[in-house]
């Protein structure tokens, strides 16, 4: 009888741990969701897409020379950029061709007519000579890849 109301005891604990520990799952949900009204995909069978509601991403610069790197070197940009389309602009994604660049996004919404900006750390540890790399960016926009590069010679310390 002991082990039985034991075992019932545990249950009902491990049951309230249960409970309470997933009572703050989503608090903010509401506050983190975005609305699917700002992912639309206009393209149509016959063609005639209506792009004018659409976001549009414009960058500053598409394309950044860091110059002379030494090898080793960690060098930074930020690449700004402002929604010039009539919808929020979603950024999903952000890829490098390459592991020696890093990347850091918004990862809200811009609203239209407003700016961010896309930080790129490129690492020149082993990668000497001409550094040609480029950024994927994948958005709610049409075409949904914007391609920006950054550059760079990288020298021996020696050199």
């Amino acid at each position: 009888m002991k082990i039985r109301e034991l075992s019932n005891l545990f249950l009902s604990i491990l049951f309230i741990s249960a409970l309470i520990s997933c009572n703050g799952i989503g608090e903010n949900a509401e506050n983190e969701q975005i609305s699917t009204d700002i992912i639309s995909n206009p393209n149509t069978s016959d063609g005639k897409a209506d792009l004018s509601k659409l976001p549009k991403i414009k960058f500053d610069e598409e394309i950044h020379d860091f110059g002379k790197v030494i090898e080793g070197e960690k060098v930074s940009y930020s690449f700004k950029f402002k929604n010039v389309g009539s919808s929020p602009l979603l950024i999903s994604e952000v890829n490098a061709s390459c592991g020696c660049t890093a990347t850091k996004y918004p990862k809200t919404p811009i609203r239209p007519g407003k700016e961010d900006v896309i930080h790129v750390t490129f690492d020149s540890e082993k990668r000497k000579g001409f550094q040609n790399k480029s950024i994927s960016v994948i958005s709610n926009t049409q075409p949904n890849k914007t391609v920006i590069r950054i550059k760079a010679m990288v020298y021996s310390p020696e050199q």
